[in-house]
């Protein structure tokens, strides 16, 4: 399958740049899967029509890591800017460093006027390097204090308030990444949807750098897709078992939920307790097992994003959706307006 199937023209301006100053102030478009049929809704939280009693919504509870560092490179006083992917064990860490070439093994980076230092281990292509870091206290807090978000590469604005690329119900560090489909949630917005007898379940996926990156094959099935680390308790298992034998539709909110649960389903006849890494690359053929429906930001064109979501609905109704969505000038990827597939 030629990926070129899944190019679309997106103008520039159409990718939003901030967040919205109300969380459920942005758009939503309704994709029936079935028939391809598309209704469009001025807000959000139009989401409280469509999702019924006895469902359940699948969130993922990532946080995000503040990150990116800036600091200077030990005796010469040189810049360097350092992108935290994935701790390998203790405190060395997988990272990104620009520029790449002043950073050789042995190499001591200083951060925060020397509150956090760290000592180059390792060396590897494309810029990465194993970072040793020291410090006094808790790493997450000092990280906190100097890391600034690593927000996606197609967004050049400032943010000025980092809280905005959380979501509201993150608790579990680890994200490079933000799982921007939960972006559009309220407390009281999940408080109404409790009212109304919809259950909330979570995952978490964190979510890994190469979310973003290009797919640089020709063909879909030449694509070699990135793993991410993800958990399912106990607690949402049961629930969403209870959820199926009741028969209420199971809606993922996001790529990452669906590819979670899509995981467990491949891997069990049942929803189950598990974690592990997972590289489950979904495109149309692929049979879902696990979901039925998801919410889910607009994406990039030719990404897998854009594949898993037309695997689901089907894709030459979601290249129909997504001409519409450029025509009708909804707004694009982490901070722009969302669609509900069911």
């Amino acid at each position: 399958m030629k990926i070129e199937l899944f190019d679309f023209h997106l103008p520039e301006e159409l990718i939003a740049q901030t967040p919205l100053e109300q969380r459920e102030a942005s758009r939503l478009m309704v994709l029936n899967k079935d028939t391809g049929a598309i209704k469009h809704e001025n807000s959000f939280r139009s989401i409280l029509e469509y999702v019924k009693e006895g469902d359940c919504l699948v969130l993922n509870d990532t946080r995000v890591l503040p990150a990116r560092l800036f600091g200077v490179k030990a005796g010469t006083g040189a810049k360097i800017e350092v992108l935290l992917l994935k701790q390998i064990e203790g405190d060395t860490w997988e990272t990104l460093i620009k520029p790449a070439k002043r950073v050789k093994v042995g190499t001591e980076l200083s951060f925060g006027d020397g509150r956090l230092t760290a000592i180059c281990v390792n060396e590897s292509e494309h810029g990465g390097r194993q970072l040793e870091f020291r410090y006094e206290g808790i790493f997450y807090e000092v990280l906190d204090s100097l890391g600034e978000m690593p927000l996606p590469p197609y967004i050049k604005e400032q943010l000025e308030d980092r809280d905005r690329y959380q979501t509201v119900f993150a608790r579990e560090t680890g994200s490079a990444a933000a799982p921007t489909a939960g972006l559009h949630f309220t407390e009281e917005l999940i408080d109404e949807l409790h009212n109304r007898g919809v259950h909330t379940a979570f995952i978490t996926l964190h979510v890994g750098l190469g979310t973003f990156r290009p797919v640089s094959v020709d063909t879909v099935e030449e694509h070699d897709m990135h793993a991410e680390f993800y958990q399912i308790t106990e607690g949402t298992a049961r629930l969403l078992n209870d959820v199926r034998s009741q028969g209420g539709k199971i809606i993922t909110v996001g790529t990452t939920s669906t590819r979670t649960l899509e995981t467990i389903a491949r891997d069990h006849s049942e929803f189950v307790e598990a974690s592990g890494w997972t590289n489950i690359f979904i495109y149309p053929g692929y049979k879902f097992n696990a979901i039925d429906g998801m919410i889910t930001n607009f994406h990039l064109p030719k990404s897998t994003l854009i594949m898993l979501v037309s695997a689901l609905a089907g894709r030459e109704q979601v290249m129909n959706a997504y001409e519409e969505a450029v025509k009708e000038r909804f707004r694009f990827f982490s901070f722009g307006d969302a669609m509900l597939i069911i």
